[in-house]
């Protein structure tokens, strides 16, 4: 995928991700040695970005299996499909010599099965980012599965067989933290933490996204969004969520945020009752613009 971290930082930032020497590192080591890689940290702090970015520069296609409390060894492997089966059978059946036994055996093979992402990672014919997203939803159980994959890059499928891997997919783990991945997941992988990035980080993601607006523009905006993360609001605003908002306002025509557009942003910013209301506290706005100002003077003299 990449000859070396010089190629991963560089194809990274084409694709509008920036990142620090360490993770471009790690990247490059998941790609050689084919091991996972486990983003830890807060929502939206670009870890599912990461294996986009990631299937961006490399021209891979991402499977993506979002995790969500409950989920099964079908929505993530896949299943037989019981209608395919029952017309084979109708249409056997009305042969007047049926091979029964080898018919049963037809049923329970790959063209009557169909393929969940995990499965679908290892049928790719050339290696896909396989992206495992909020891990920290499942089981233990459901972990366990995903050992054999991620250990021996096969699959063992009940009544369909033993799948084995036509091309090893780069694995990208994410966990918010709501429960604590095992012990034997994380000695499978390379561990990251990512935190939000620091306002001149973000900065320079403004800057990618939104060329058109002042250097003044970026920085104040970074600044905003280290003024709304310390708030502690139920839902910090992610980095695509700034982004969203630097948007608008140059839909808008604006430079910068002003006491004035409280009433005009709230939908942007407050994603929650709880965090509106704690933003239209007396003073509240006018205080979180002037932490940002602060904040985007800082970023400056940094």
């Amino acid at each position: 995928m990449f000859s070396s971290v010089e190629e991963v930082w560089s194809k990274l930032l084409v694709t509008g991700y920036i990142t620090e020497h360490v993770t471009a590192t790690v990247v490059y080591l998941a790609a050689k040695l084919n091991r996972p890689i486990l983003l830890e940290g807060p929502p939206g702090s670009g870890k599912t970005e990461l294996a986009y970015a990631v299937a961006k520069a490399t021209g891979a296609e991402v499977e993506r299996l979002q995790c969500f409390e409950g989920i099964n060894e079908e929505k993530a492997i896949g299943k037989f499909d019981e209608t395919l089966q029952r017309l084979a059978v109708e249409l056997h059946s009305k042969s007047c010599s049926v091979e029964w036994e080898q018919l049963r055996e037809e049923l329970h093979t790959q063209p009557f099965f169909t393929s969940g992402p995990l499965l679908r990672a290892l049928q790719q014919p050339k290696p896909c980012v396989l992206l495992i997203d909020e891990l920290d939803k499942v089981d233990q159980a459901f972990e366990a599965m995903l050992l054999e994959l991620l250990s021996v890059w096969q699959m063992s499928i009940p009544k369909l067989g033993l799948i084995r891997a036509r091309t090893i997919p780069f694995v990208v783990l994410t966990s918010n933290e709501e429960r604590r991945i095992g012990d034997p997941l994380r000695r499978r992988s390379f561990y990251l933490r990512v935190e939000h990035p620091t306002p001149q980080r973000e900065t320079k993601i403004l800057q990618l996204r939104t060329p058109g607006k002042s250097a003044e523009f970026h920085r104040h905006m970074a600044g905003l969004a280290k003024a709304l993360r310390g708030w502690s609001l139920e839902k910090p605003p992610s980095i695509s969520e700034m982004l969203d908002l630097a948007q608008a306002l140059e839909l808008l025509q604006e430079e910068r945020i002003t006491s004035e557009m409280r009433d005009v942003l709230l939908p942007l910013l407050a994603k929650t009752e709880a965090d509106r209301r704690k933003l239209l506290l007396r003073d509240g706005w006018a205080s979180l613009v002037y932490d940002a100002h602060q904040y985007s003077v800082e970023t400056i003299e940094q």
